[in-house]
């Protein structure tokens, strides 16, 4: 490994270069197009959730739980997930 870092635009920008191969989420394209060849694996994931005994009906753990739920429905359909209802902080996406 010749590079080693949790900053996905770092990362998204040596791939850019051709610097190095990198797995990326989805959210790192922010609604736009990718910039580089994306190569889509066919393997899936399983997401657990866990709670405090008590707290898993709490409104925040409800509505985490359910947009999970919606995103992993829309990827099986094939749809792109849905971005975010509140602007995305412009350090984050230029």
């Amino acid at each position: 490994m010749r590079f080693e870092t949790t900053d996905l635009l770092l990362r998204l920008r040596l791939v850019e270069q051709g610097h190095a191969a990198a797995f990326l989420p989805d959210l790192v394209w922010c609604g736009r197009p990718p910039t580089v060849p994306v190569r889509r694996l066919g393997r899936t994931r399983r997401v657990f959730t866990v709670a405090r005994r008590g707290r898993g009906a709490h409104p925040a753990i409800v509505a985490c739980r359910a947009a999970l739920r919606q995103a992993a429905a829309r990827r099986e359909a094939g749809r792109p997930p849905r971005m975010p209802v509140r602007p995305v902080a412009p350090s984050v996406c230029p």
